[in-house]
């Protein structure tokens, strides 16, 4: 289901992508715009960031 949901609606990138480069050792917001792409929408990361942060604490990694 995660392939469907927005994971930047600026961008239209899929939160699948999101989980793919957390998956793949991204462990802040920062390394994940880096290798998706996400962040320099119309709304500048203000709308992803939160969800890239929720993902990261999610999955226990990302900065405390």
């Amino acid at each position: 289901m995660a392939g469907l949901k927005p994971g930047c609606i600026c961008k239209g990138i899929k939160l699948i992508r999101l989980l793919n480069a957390i998956d793949e050792g991204a462990d802040s917001f920062e390394a994940v715009a880096r290798i998706t792409g996400i962040g320099d929408g119309d709304c500048g990361g203000k709308r992803c960031r939160v969800k890239v942060e929720e993902l990261l604490a999610d999955r226990g990694t990302g900065e405390e």
